[in-house]
């Protein structure tokens, strides 16, 4: 019986991660090249795969900046429950992998703990980034503004079903009607 406990609790722990949206086969491409520089700032966050560390998460923002040691501070900020709601705060860093592009990055918000962050589609202009990893559990579509016009948000999901995504499994996050960003930057000195 203890056997049997022990399998299915080990079954059950496999589960437990997101489900994998990412039907292709294909290895996942990111852009050719991301000048760091531009990247830096705020975004905000249109969609994602839902995930259990932005559970109740709305108004979502990420903060970047080049560091002096050559990493990048990220500040990643969610209102709990509402696009008003209470700010919830997350500080980590994060490296690049992939210096050829600087396209394939690793995030850690815990220790040694990394995970991947991939740009896979980046506009001309820098407005609208789509990140995505290689499992296929994690995707975001941000912008450097709250909302993104149809015709980006219609460009977006298409490079997203293109990558084997299944764009109907998006969570569209509310954002706050009218975001304060000087009073609401995390990374003002």
């Amino acid at each position: 019986m203890r056997i049997l406990f022990a399998i299915l609790s080990l079954a059950l722990a496999g589960c437990a991660g997101p489900p994998v949206n990412r039907t292709s086969s294909s290895p996942l491409e990111v852009v050719p090249a991301v000048n760091l520089d531009r990247y830096a700032g705020r975004w905000y966050e249109i969609a994602r795969l839902p995930n259990r560390f932005e559970k109740d998460c709305e108004g979502v923002t990420a903060d970047y900046a080049r560091r002096a040691d050559g990493l990048i501070k990220v500040v990643n900020t969610c209102r709990k429950g509402a696009p008003n709601g209470k700010i919830k705060a997350a500080t980590g860093r994060a490296r690049v992998v992939d210096p050829e592009t600087n396209a394939r990055l690793e995030v850690s918000f815990f220790g040694p703990f990394w995970g991947d962050y991939w740009i896979i589609d980046l506009a001309e202009d820098y407005s609208r980034s789509i990140v995505g990893e290689p499992s296929g559990r994690y995707l975001w579509i941000l912008s450097r503004t709250p909302t993104l016009s149809d015709a980006s948000l219609a460009d977006a999901l298409a490079v997203i079903e293109a990558k084997g995504y299944d764009a109907s499994a998006l969570y569209f996050t509310r954002q706050p009607p009218a975001p304060d960003d000087a009073a609401d930057n995390p990374l003002a000195e």
